[in-house]
């Protein structure tokens, strides 16, 4: 039996090494093109990032994923439109990658500046008192614009804050995104078993939580987002239930000229239960709303290749309301 386990042990071993070297080449690709994408610059860096996506993407299975969200969530849209926002969607994406590489140069807002730089600041007071009243608060925001922004914000402006993210599926592009972030960012936590934990002792030490809530969640909350039913991270609603903290909303918009406006919302006002609790679902759902106006301002600049509505997924009685999804012709 011992014999069985040291051979079991060799075993995992050799398949970790092994593991390790086949993606030896992909890391060595990303970082190559990450050192290319300093080298270009931001403009330049994030024109050929665009430039690529929209080449590369509309080729891929998650540009059909892309088509059929743009269609349930816009069914009276043309074809045309919803091709040309899917290549917007894209545009965005593969910018967003290249500015990894930049990122701290991109953020150059300083409220005293004469001159506007890269980023304009909307709602800057909201962001000073989240900072300066000495209690928890949450934040939430969506894969629109360069989403990396805010969380950067926070760490240049002494805002306690901690953002949560999923890591790239690709181990290589995980490690670098992870070394970036760590660089530029204030604190992270990592979506996974065990998050939730790590995220409420933030908020207990009075700390800030930011989190992007616009994708699917497998064990959420119905929520109506864009005309159709789909599930959500109740984390927040849970969060501001328990903690009964302020909740702010964040956006970017990525603007001509490679600029951007950050807004911060006000804090929003919670339906609540009976008791006077904050109630979950419906805190996520005023979330989900907030979101589903800024999709709207802007659809292109939106990550439409994620399955955001999975219908199968529903609970049997959210399912059997769920309108039936719009087909066009092609215009």
């Amino acid at each position: 039996m011992l014999g069985e386990l040291l051979v079991l042990r060799l075993k995992l071993r050799l398949y970790r090494a092994l593991s390790r070297l086949a993606g030896l080449p992909m890391v060595l690709l990303v970082r190559a093109l990450f050192v290319l994408a300093r080298w270009l610059g931001p403009a330049r860096a994030a024109a050929a990032g665009a430039a690529i996506a929209r080449a590369v993407g509309p080729l891929l299975p998650s540009h059909r994923t892309a088509l059929a969200n743009l269609r349930r969530a816009f069914p009276e849209r043309s074809e045309a439109e919803i091709a040309a926002i899917a290549l917007g969607s894209w545009d965005n994406l593969g910018r967003t990658g290249a500015e990894y590489a930049h990122l701290g140069e991109i953020f150059d807002y300083d409220p005293e500046a004469a001159t506007p730089g890269r980023i304009e600041v909307e709602g800057i007071e909201h962001f000073f008192a989240l900072r300066d009243d000495g209690e928890p608060g949450l934040i939430f925001s969506a894969h629109l614009g360069n989403w990396e922004l805010p969380a950067i914000c926070a760490a240049r402006f002494g805002l306690e804050a901690s953002a949560v993210f999923r890591p790239p599926n690709s181990p290589a592009a995980a490690q670098l995104v992870q070394e970036v972030r760590r660089a530029t960012m204030g604190g992270l936590t990592a979506a996974g078993p065990g998050a939730a934990f790590a995220m409420q002792g933030v908020v207990e030490r009075g700390g800030h939580l930011g989190m992007l809530v616009d994708q699917h969640f497998t064990r959420g909350v119905v929520v109506d987002f864009l005309g159709q039913p789909a599930l959500v991270n109740p984390l927040l609603g849970k969060l501001v239930r328990h903690y009964d903290c302020p909740v702010h909303g964040v956006r970017v918009i990525r603007l001509p000229g490679d600029r951007f406006r950050l807004e911060l919302t006000a804090a929003l006002d919670l339906p609540r239960d009976a008791s006077g609790a904050v109630d979950v679902q419906g805190a996520m759902q005023a979330m989900t709303d907030v979101i589903a106006g800024w999709v709207r301002d802007h659809p292109e600049q939106w990550l439409w290749m994620h399955r955001r509505w999975r219908p199968a997924m529903l609970p049997r009685a959210a399912a059997a309301r769920a309108p039936a999804p719009t087909t066009q012709a092609s215009s």
